[in-house]
């Protein structure tokens, strides 16, 4: 099964995270398909959509398609997305 989830890459107390496209039997950390986004979890941007970046239309095609986003990443693109 295909799913999209965060995927930490920061430095100690700064994370930071990417949004993959990855085999659900892979690590986290470990090889995925495709980014199609990051989220800055400390929040230095001003607005909701700096703190979150996602390319939206590959989100759609990857949920069309079968992939199942991890929850998280599920309401912080209903939070700022409203999708």
């Amino acid at each position: 099964m295909v799913v999209i989830r965060l995927s930490r890459c920061g430095t100690k107390h700064r994370p930071k995270y990417r949004v993959t496209v990855a085999d659900s039997r892979r690590s986290a950390k470990g090889r995925f398909i495709e980014i199609i986004g990051q989220y800055d979890a400390m929040g230095t941007g001003t607005d909701k959509k700096d703190v979150f970046k996602i390319d939206i239309e590959k989100y759609k095609k990857w949920v069309s398609q079968g992939a199942q986003p991890s929850q998280t990443l599920r309401s912080l693109v209903k939070k700022v997305y409203s999708v």
